[in-house]
């Protein structure tokens, strides 16, 4: 079968258009919503999510969307959206037959994507599944909670589905065969990372033959529902962003990759983008078969905002940085999800972000990643398996040899060639005082001369605990490739107990 073609970007719609409309929402009204942010874009696929564990379209295979609590509804957006798709098709009107007729007359190919196992049910625990009103609480769900995962995993997951159930894994493939069959969709996304909660925790590897066995089921549907129709039908996989951590979860990528299951691979954070994703190391296993890499990338960025930028220039500026190196490490493309936008919201990024000649010559940021993982409250532990390389925030202790934590940021542009306007090193530390001494290294060598500023979060106040350096560098010391930057403390304040800590390092560049 015969590779699909480059996308630049591809453009996952988690659905969210059904709900951007008072009801009853128009076909006119749906397909606008949904369409207005890629056209004449450098988006050339769209991964359209038909749903959760509910169907969006008359199915024999799932429940209905709204089924579960007769059409009465948890909350107002539960009401919008479901209402929007169920009198859509009350009408004759099909979503996904549209969604695909639509895309097609703008040269997209558009793909069934499916999360095989979100759990948006806020925490629930299976005690509560008696009580609990949520339109995603199937009839399935409430008679058979044995075959949720439970106490097996983190507890915010705890009614996700456990993949080591065979009738579970039937399930859902029934809903992929359903679907797939339905429709003539260019190919079928099975979105493992919409939640990465699978299998036992500490099972994952041992068990991922279950994982495996599921999708070798889809690859066959999948050819035979091309060889039925005389073209391809296209299998994309959303996994982790790093080899151990799809091991670990229960994704056997080179089974995958050795047995022709998937034609896409899609390396991803699970809850938020991931700047050091794999790139090089997935790449380098599809080569040999020729499958494409389209690492991922999220409509928001997991490190806090800091510095002189408003937020909207800061994840610009971020977000070209990482596209860059993205690409620079053998990526096809990107892959955007959560990218909730209108016509002009995204516009800027997804005009750029698809080639690496649209981001030459863009103003960025290339920064540390930071990892900050919750331990309660909403989302506790759903970043686990997510950014497993995080270098900040990272706590400065001062050492018998003078060392301190080692940054390594990838230059990709080649600011020797593209003249820029200024370069600019920041290190941004908290907990600091007057009498502190911090020593920044680059590449080996110490950089002296910084411009302090505080961090005022308190417009009263004319001192902060937080503060930034600022050096500048010339052209002849950013050249394309790493970076290593050494962050030292050399003295701390006697008076003061806690540790400062190194929270981002960030090399702006701009031309």
């Amino acid at each position: 079968m015969s590779k699909p073609p480059d996308y630049g970007i591809i453009y996952n719609w988690d659905g969210a258009p059904h709900g951007y409309s008072p009801v009853p929402q128009t076909r006119e009204h749906l397909l606008e919503k949904m369409y207005a942010p890629l056209e004449n874009t450098q988006v050339g696929a769209h991964f359209w999510c038909t749903g959760d564990h509910t169907s969006h379209w008359k199915s024999s295979a799932l429940e209905m969307i709204g089924d579960s609590g007769r059409r009465t509804y948890e909350n107002a957006h539960a009401y919008i959206f479901s209402e929007n798709v169920l009198q859509m098709l009350e009408r004759g009107e099909d979503p996904q037959a549209e969604a695909i007729r639509r895309g097609r007359e703008l040269g997209l190919h558009v793909y069934a994507s499916i999360r095989m196992n979100d759990n948006h049910f806020n925490g629930a625990q299976i005690e509560e599944i008696p009580t609990l009103q949520h339109t995603s609480l199937t009839k399935m769900r409430r008679e058979h909670p044995q075959w949720l995962l439970g106490t097996k995993t983190s507890d915010w997951f705890a009614l996700s589905w456990n993949l080591e159930v065979h009738e579970v894994r039937e399930h859902r493939f029934a809903h992929i065969k359903e679907l797939c069959e339905m429709y003539d969709w260019d190919g079928v996304e099975l979105d493992w990372q919409r939640h990465a909660f699978h299998l036992p925790d500490d099972f994952g590897y041992r068990l991922r033959y279950g994982i495996t066995e599921l999708a070798r089921a889809v690859r066959r549907l999948t050819n035979e529902l091309a060889e039925k129709r005389g073209r391809p039908f296209y299998v994309a996989a959303r996994v982790s962003g790093t080899l151990e951590g799809c091991l670990h979860i229960g994704y056997d990528i080179p089974v995958w990759i050795n047995e022709g299951l998937i034609d896409i691979l899609i390396p991803s954070g699970g809850s938020g983008t991931d700047p050091d994703v794999e790139v090089e190391q997935f790449v380098d296993l599809c080569r040999p078969a020729n499958i494409p890499v389209y690492p991922a990338m999220y409509g928001s960025l997991p490190d806090p905002h800091i510095g002189p930028e408003d937020s909207y220039t800061r994840h610009v500026m971020r977000t070209r940085a990482i596209a860059a190196r993205y690409h620079a490490k053998g990526g096809t493309g990107v892959y955007v999800f959560n990218y909730h936008a209108n016509r002009e919201s995204r516009r800027e990024l997804l005009t750029q972000m698809g080639s690496p000649e649209t981001l030459r010559k863009r103003d960025k940021i290339y920064s540390t990643t930071y990892r900050n993982l919750r331990k309660a409250g909403p989302w506790r532990n759903a970043e686990k398996y997510d950014r497993m390389r995080g270098t900040t925030p990272v706590a400065l202790k001062k050492t018998i040899t003078g060392d301190g934590p080692e940054i390594t940021l990838d230059v990709i542009d080649d600011v020797t060639v593209d003249a820029t306007n200024s370069i600019e090193l920041r290190v941004r530390i908290q907990e600091w005082v007057w009498g502190d001494q911090i020593r920044v290294m680059w590449d080996g060598a110490e950089l002296r001369n910084a411009t302090t500023d505080y961090d005022l979060s308190d417009p009263l106040s004319d001192v902060s605990a937080d503060i930034m350096f600022s050096f500048t560098l010339s052209l002849d010391q950013v050249a394309s490739g790493p970076h290593r930057i050494k962050v030292i403390l050399a003295e701390r304040h006697t008076q003061v107990i806690s540790d400062p800590v190194l929270t981002h390092v960030d090399l702006v560049i701009r031309y």
